[in-house]
């Protein structure tokens, strides 16, 4: 499967908010690096870091754009509250191996009402 394919597919699922079902998109050893937090490495922290903030926030990714070049696939994304973001996922053999996204966490926060770190 094409990177741009697996992307596509990895959008439904995380619509879905189904922690479980959106790590079999990654590799064992998979590092997910949301820059607003730490890296997140393998594909079970993964999985609870996606059930922490599917539990957390309600979160929807609406496409606006995915480019594939190569083995990467780069997702530009908005939510139905207005907040934008970028997303690029490295992927090998139909998986997700490195995943780095671009948002503004205080947006996200503020959006969401939740408690902004002081």
């Amino acid at each position: 499967m094409e990177p741009k394919q697996l992307i596509e597919k990895w959008v439904e699922v995380f619509n879905q908010g189904d922690a479980e079902k959106l790590a079999r998109f990654y590799h064992d050893d998979a590092i997910n690096h949301q820059v607003a937090n730490e890296p997140v490495i393998g594909r079970d922290a993964i999985k609870t870091m996606f059930a922490s903030e599917f539990a957390t926030a309600e979160m929807v990714c609406i496409v606006e754009n995915i480019f594939q070049d190569g083995n990467w696939a780069i997702l530009e994304w908005k939510d139905p509250l207005g907040l934008r973001g970028c997303g690029f996922f490295k992927c090998e053999a139909g998986l997700i191996t490195f995943q780095r996204g671009y948002w503004d966490k205080l947006s996200f926060l503020k959006a969401h009402n939740l408690p902004v770190p002081v």
